[in-house]
């Protein structure tokens, strides 16, 4: 049976409204980061989780501790949920996928780029050797 808990986190990160959508498969976290822009209503993120939620690009999955779940005491529950409400900002666990996720995508950018630069130095290479022999070819 797979376990599957998610939570979205939406905080003002100066200039853009930042949602950051965490989910704990089978004990593995990833960790996805979407940009709102001005500040989304419930609609609007309710929409976005319902039609877009694919388009979010997810970390690679970082190994995490969770307990199991337990039945909680309403009160303890709503105490619980009120702490996180006025807790602001994403937890550590959540960051540190998002960084691996930002350090792997500057990684495609630089061997993408060096593949482009060797084949356009190649291209160059080919168009100087051909001008040669168009050059030498009645000699």
């Amino acid at each position: 049976m797979i376990q599957v808990k998610a939570q979205l986190t939406v905080f003002f990160e100066d200039p853009f409204w930042v949602g950051v959508y965490e989910r704990i498969v089978d004990g593995n976290l990833e960790a996805g980061r979407i940009i709102f822009g001005s500040e989304p209503k419930d609609y609007e993120i309710y929409h976005y989780i319902l039609h877009d939620w694919n388009e979010i690009k997810f970390s690679k999955p970082i190994p995490t501790d969770e307990f199991e779940a337990r039945h909680l005491n309403p009160k303890r529950m709503q105490r619980e949920i009120s702490r996180q409400l006025k807790n602001y900002g994403v937890g550590t666990k959540a960051q540190q996928a998002l960084k691996l996720q930002q350090e792997q995508k500057v990684q495609e950018r630089k061997s993408s780029r060096r593949m482009r630069k060797e084949a356009e130095e190649d291209r160059k290479f080919e168009l100087r050797q051909q001008k040669k022999k168009e050059k030498h070819r009645g000699r």
